[in-house]
């Protein structure tokens, strides 16, 4: 059966992954910014923030392209063989392209603030490293187990997923930044100038995701991968 996605023209799922991962970034770290320059936000805010800008934009696109706004979830739909490999690229450089014109932007926005919502390890790097694994695992594990094919769509996929991003971003940001995503990372990186540790966060996210479609084909058995290449389920 034909993927549901695969009926929307690429521009516009492009489109839509571009403007979900800008607001995604814009909110979450515009927060981290606001928090860090005002005051009124706590790091529970925060989080919040972020699980709550990836409901609300899930649930505005996500019957467009499937709401990914994340490379590492992007290549873990490729490996669970959900997602043709024709689209990985062009997915990946919109959610990139989205990051950057945010981070971009809260540059002229916040010229003040120096870090722009960066995402660095506070303790060694073996644990950054790790941790943003295994936080990644259990965001795309929750994915897989509520998306139709490659499409996150609804309040049911919006509220899951959302609540899985602030519940990470709750114990694990003080930690690592709770990045679980390569364009979140790299979005700021740009803006800051801060590029020393973001190998961290482009590596463990997708392994993370990588090892979800694993954990999850345990679980779901064919109900959770096609094969590799085949048909996404729609």
């Amino acid at each position: 059966m034909k993927s549901m996605l695969m009926k929307q023209p690429l521009r516009n799922r492009l489109v839509a992954e571009a403007f979900g991962t800008f607001w995604l970034v814009f909110a979450g770290t515009g927060a981290i910014v606001v928090h860090d320059l005002y005051g009124v936000l706590s790091h529970l805010g925060v989080a919040a923030v972020f699980g709550l800008v990836v409901f609300v934009m899930i649930s505005a696109v996500g019957d467009i392209s499937g709401a990914h706004f994340n490379p590492a979830v992007t290549l873990g739909f490729l490996v669970a063989g959900r997602l043709p490999r024709s689209d990985v690229a062009p997915y990946i450089l919109a959610q990139v392209g989205g990051a950057m014109a945010t981070s971009l932007l809260l540059r002229v926005l916040f010229p003040a603030h120096a870090g722009m919502g960066a995402t660095l390890p506070a303790g060694s790097v073996v644990q950054a490293w790790v941790l943003e694994v295994v936080i990644t695992l259990g965001l795309m594990f929750v994915i897989l187990s509520v998306s139709t094919g490659a499409r996150e769509r609804g309040i049911t996929a919006g509220l899951a997923i959302g609540g899985f991003v602030a519940l990470a971003a709750a114990f694990a940001g003080p930690v690592t930044g709770a990045s679980m995503n390569p364009a979140r990372s790299i979005g700021p990186a740009l803006a800051s100038g801060q590029w020393a540790d973001l190998w961290i966060y482009l590596s463990a996210p997708v392994v993370g995701a990588a090892l979800a479609v694993t954990v999850c084909a345990c679980c779901r058995e064919d109900a959770c991968c096609s094969p590799p290449g085949g048909a996404s389920r729609a």
